[in-house]
């Protein structure tokens, strides 16, 4: 049985200018000890996806169910909800300087994370399994850092203190909100070693929010890859890099550098992500999409059930069932376009294939 079950989430933000619709019908489940990723670009919904769930979204119309541990996290009033965020969902942000107060030092932030839900622990008690956990992430000199303030430690250091933080309580659903997008290379690669440590010692649930596709195929063991507030595809992780099936998918696939470090040209995804104010109709990716046919435009396309991927290979996307990144798949596709296409459609096609040449000239 899942740990969370996320179930046609609804999110949406009134303004001035009209309706934010951040988060459209969404559907995922984490199982205990697993790792979620869930991608897209800026705007997709990622993040709001996630915060609605621990009440971080103040003054939005929410909908749905999302069940972690039989309880519906949708349903709890604040004083519920603060005895599960921080003690059995924890939450580690983007940015460590912004997220850890400037003006406590780190070991007195942890400890009063930690004496918060358990009213039974002394202060000295707390400090002591603060420096407990400094040492599990790697800080060195654990009993005198603990004392330092945000400021004095690096990048790098202030996630790791934020881990230990998430961790303090032992939860069972850590949720990390592109934890790794501030820092250099290396440093990454030790936080991603850190929480893979640290998810198979404690059994530990995650959920990876990233624009990133090489942390999701170090880390996921599932991708849900969103975009315009909706799950444009849904897979395990070697189905959905082997095997993609939303072009969506596919061009942020082709969007990352190879490697080998040849000369060739990326291709990226044309225009601009949409307002989530003014969907578009039918198909949100539609007027970027070089696979665009008539019904993309009109009619909204259902995520459903290829059969390739061992865990539910799921699709929001009109193309046939043909996946992959190679020729005969890219063929199928080309003989659907071209029997699915008339003028609209082919304008939209159009504009697209003038952009990415517009940039292949600049470029």
């Amino acid at each position: 049985m899942s740990l969370l079950e996320v179930t046609d989430l609804h999110v949406s933000f009134p303004t001035s200018d009209g309706l934010v619709q951040a988060v459209r019908g969404v559907s995922f489940r984490v199982g205990r000890g697993q790792t979620l990723g869930i991608v897209g670009e800026s705007g997709s919904g990622k993040t709001v996806s996630t915060q609605s769930l621990l009440g971080l979204t103040p003054g939005a119309d929410i909908s749905g169910s999302a069940m972690f541990d039989e309880v519906n996290l949708l349903a709890l009033g604040e004083d519920q909800m603060r005895h599960i965020r921080g003690a059995q969902i924890a939450a580690i942000f983007q940015d460590p300087l912004t997220s850890l107060h400037p003006l406590y030092k780190v070991g007195w932030q942890i400890a009063e994370m930690i004496r918060a839900h358990d009213h039974s622990v002394t202060k000295a008690q707390a400090r002591t399994r603060a420096v407990d956990l400094l040492k599990q992430v790697g800080i060195p000199e654990a009993a005198r850092r603990v004392n330092d303030y945000p400021h004095q430690f690096s990048g790098g250091m202030r996630q790791r203190a934020m881990i230990a933080m998430a961790l303090s309580l032992n939860p069972k659903l850590i949720v990390c909100d592109e934890p790794t997008t501030a820092l250099d290379a290396t440093v990454q690669a030790q936080i991603l070693d850190l929480l893979l440590r640290l998810q198979r010692d404690f059994d530990t649930a995650l959920i990876m929010i990233t624009h990133d596709l090489g942390v999701i195929a170090d880390i996921a063991d599932s991708v849900m890859v969103m975009y315009a507030g909706k799950a444009a595809e849904y897979a395990d992780r070697r189905t959905l890099f082997y095997q993609p099936h939303h072009p969506y998918t596919i061009g942020l696939l082709e969007s990352i550098p190879g490697s080998t470090g040849a000369a060739e040209r990326l291709r990226p995804i044309p225009g601009q992500p949409p307002s989530l104010i003014n969907v578009p109709s039918g198909c949100a990716f539609h007027p970027r999409c070089r696979y665009v046919m008539d019904r993309c435009i009109s009619q909204t396309p259902p995520l459903i059930t290829l059969e390739s991927g061992a865990g539910g290979h799921q699709s929001a996307c009109w193309l046939p069932a043909a996946t992959g990144l190679g020729a005969e798949a890219e063929e199928l596709r080309e003989e659907a376009v071209a029997a699915g296409r008339t003028g609209r459609a082919k304008a939209v096609a159009e504009a697209t294939a003038a952009t990415i040449e517009a940039r292949g000239s600049v470029a």
